[in-house]
C-alpha cells in the first residue's frame, strides 16, 4: 500500500486528491493554474512541456516522440549524463509564456522526453532519492573539516543516481575544488555544484509567511527581484526590520508589489518640505493618506498640534496662492466654513423615557384594588380578634 501511495503522489503532484488532470490544485510547488486546458487543441498547439522536479527545480523539453502527455505524468528526460524523472506539470500553449520567464539564453538548453517513466526508472528514481538525506550530512561534515566558510541546504540526485546536484549559501566566494574531489570520492556520483541565495533556500524549503499565506517564492515567483527600502519608504511603512524581514531573513518580496501605484499617485501630491501659509499660522505635512490624495498638515514641525486634513488639490490652490503674495483664512475652502443645516429631529419634542411613564401607569391602577383587598382583610381580622376574648371567658 505504501508504494501505491508514493506511486500516485508523484505522478499526481499531491497526496490529498485536490488535483485531478490539468486544472486541479496540487500541492507542488511553482505550480501553475493551466487556464487553457479545456480549449480544443491547447496540448497539440506546441511539442514543449514543463517538468518539474525536487521542489522549486523546473525544466523544458520537446516531445519529440509526440507522446500524449498530460499534467501529472511521471516521464523519463534527458539529462548529461544519462537521464532524469520528472513530472509534467504543464502542456500546451502556456509553456511559452513560461519560457519568457525562465530566461533561457539558447534553445539548446531545452532537452528532450524520451518516455514515459517504467518501473525500473521509478526503482531507481526511489533508491537515488533514499541517499539524498545523508548525503547532505555528510557532505556537511566534509565541507567543515575542509574549513569552508559555506552552508549545504539540498542535496538533489538525478533519476538514474548518477548525478548529484549540491545546492549551498556563501556569503562570499568559496573554492570548492577540494570540496569536489572529496565528494565524487565519497559518494562515487558526478557532482555539481550550485549557489543558491537565502530567498531560493526559503523557496525549497517552504512555508507560512506573516500574510497567513504560503510564501510567494514556494508558491509562484520564480525571478526574484532585489528589494531595497526604498519601496518601504514610498509606502510610509515604518523601517522597523522585524516587520520589514520575511522568513529568509531579507526584506519581504511584496513589498515590490504596489510600489509602482504609490510612485504614481504620490507624483499627484506636493512636496513634503512646502509650508502652507495662512493668515493664522503656518502650516507644515504632518501625514499623508498617499492613495486616497489627503494630507494632514500641523502648526508644529515635530508635534501634532492643530491638525488640518485637506486634499491634495486643496493645498495646490494653497501654494498658488501663496507664490502670489495672497494668504487664505485657513485651510479648509470656505464652502465647509458655512453653518450646515439644521436637521429637522422628528423625536425632539419628544421624551425618551414616554414609554416608562405609560407603563407606571397602568401598575398603579392595578394596584389600587390590591390595596382595597387588603384593608378588608386587616378590618375582617381586627373583628375576630375582638370577639375571641368573649370566647375564651369560663363560664361560672
Amino acid at each position: 500500500m505504501e508504494d501505491k501511495q508514493k506511486d500516485y503522489e508523484i505522478r499526481t503532484g499531491c497526496s490529498r486528491g485536490l488535483c485531478h488532470a490539468a486544472i486541479g490544485r496540487q500541492d507542488r510547488q511553482l505550480n501553475t493554474y493551466d487556464w487553457l486546458a479545456d480549449v480544443p487543441g491547447n496540448a497539440d498547439s506546441t511539442d514543449l512541456v514543463e517538468v518539474q522536479f525536487k521542489h522549486t527545480r523546473k525544466g523544458y523539453y520537446h516531445n519529440v516522440n509526440k507522446l500524449p502527455l498530460k499534467k501529472g505524468d511521471i516521464v523519463a528526460v534527458e539529462a548529461s549524463p544519462g537521464h532524469d524523472i520528472g513530472v509534467v506539470t504543464l502542456t500546451g500553449r502556456l509553456v511559452k509564456l513560461q519560457l519568457k520567464k525562465a530566461n533561457l539564453k539558447s534553445a539548446d538548453d531545452i532537452k528532450r522526453v524520451y518516455r514515459l517513466a517504467r518501473q525500473i526508472d521509478m526503482d531507481k528514481y526511489r533508491e537515488a532519492k533514499a541517499r539524498e538525506h545523508e548525503t547532505m550530512i555528510e557532505s556537511r561534515e566534509i565541507a567543515k573539516g575542509l574549513g569552508l566558510q559555506m552552508k549545504i541546504g539540498d542535496v538533489e540526485y538525478q533519476g538514474d543516481g548518477q548525478k548529484a546536484i549540491f545546492y549551498y549559501i556563501a556569503d562570499e566566494r568559496v573554492d570548492f575544488r577540494q570540496l569536489i574531489k572529496d565528494l565524487a570520492a565519497a559518494f562515487h556520483v558526478r557532482i555539481e555544484m550550485k549557489q543558491i541565495g537565502a530567498r531560493q533556500e526559503a523557496g525549497r524549503i517552504g512555508g507560512t509567511g506573516p500574510c497567513g499565506r504560503e510564501l510567494c517564492c514556494a508558491t509562484w515567483m520564480k525571478n526574484f527581484v532585489s528589494v531595497s527600502t526604498s519601496a518601504a519608504r514610498f509606502q510610509d511603512i515604518s523601517l522597523n526590520p522585524q516587520k520589514l524581514a520575511g522568513m529568509c531573513a531579507k526584506l519581504k518580496c511584496c513589498l515590490n508589489y504596489e510600489v509602482d501605484d504609490y510612485i504614481e499617485a504620490g507624483r499627484r501630491l506636493p512636496g513634503r518640505d512646502v509650508v502652507l501659509q495662512t493668515l493664522d499660522s503656518d502650516y507644515y505635512v504632518f501625514k499623508t493618506d498617499i492613495l486616497a490624495g489627503l494630507i494632514t498638515y500641523s502648526t508644529d514641525k515635530r508635534l501634532a498640534a492643530n491638525l488640518e486634513t485637506i486634499t491634495a488639490e486643496r493645498a495646490k490652490e494653497i501654494i498658488a496662492m501663496n507664490k502670489r503674495g495672497e494668504k487664505p483664512e485657513s485651510l479648509q475652502p470656505d464652502d465647509q466654513h458655512k453653518e450646515p443645516e439644521k436637521t429637522v429631529d422628528l423625536l425632539a419634542g419628544d421624551s425618551i423615557t414616554r414609554f416608562d411613564k405609560s407603563k407606571k401607569k397602568k401598575k398603579k391602577k392595578t394596584q389600587q384594588p390590591e390595596a382595597q383587598q387588603h384593608e378588608g382583610d386587616g378590618e375582617a381580622k381586627d373583628r375576630k380578634k375582638k370577639k375571641k376574648p368573649r370566647n375564651e371567658e369560663p363560664k361560672q
